[in-house]
């Protein structure tokens, strides 16, 4: 397929752009692409770019100049330093800018609580075990806030992955 620009050299680039479901195709060269003021080719791909473009996106441009402020005393890394380069100056900067950090990582990983993982190829039994101790730790809570009814409720789930626990292990 030949550029749909220049009609010489053959398309590299196949842009498809849908706006309001009205779909453009357009076929070009790398040079006519280059040219293009649509794209922005940057050869290399950064993290550090990504990053900072989440913290950017997740946090008004008012929260943005307040955070800016911080400084880490142990190293003076502004947060908008960090910001920019997507890099802490020492360990402590994690400490410093840690009221600012956790919106960031709730926006990413959709909470701000490390939650822990299985890989899938792992027996589905520690899985449950963990669940089961998750639920016993919030069961127990709930008794102490006297929040019984709440707390019956868990207690059922656990009783239910408990009973399937023993079946898988009876197999």
């Amino acid at each position: 397929m030949l550029c749909q620009v220049c009609n010489k050299k053959d398309a590299t680039v196949h842009y498809t752009k849908i706006i309001n479901g009205e779909i453009e195709e357009l076929h070009m060269c790398d040079e006519c692409a280059k040219d293009n003021n649509e794209f922005e080719f940057d050869s290399t791909f950064s993290f550090h770019k990504l990053l900072t473009g989440l913290i950017d996106s997740l946090q008004g441009e008012t929260k943005r100049e307040e955070i800016g402020e911080f400084i880490c005393p142990f190293c003076g890394l502004s947060y908008a330093q960090f910001r920019q380069t997507g890099k802490f100056g020492c360990s402590q900067c994690y400490d410093t800018f840690q009221s600012n950090l956790a919106p960031l990582f709730k926006g990413i990983h959709g909470h701000n609580k490390h939650m822990g993982k299985v890989p899938k190829r792992t027996n589905k039994t520690l899985a449950q075990e963990r669940e089961i101790a998750r639920l016993r730790r919030e069961m127990s809570k709930l008794v102490s806030q006297e929040a019984f009814e709440e707390a019956a409720i868990l207690r059922d789930k656990i009783k239910k992955l408990e009973n399937e626990l023993d079946s898988q292990k009876e197999e």
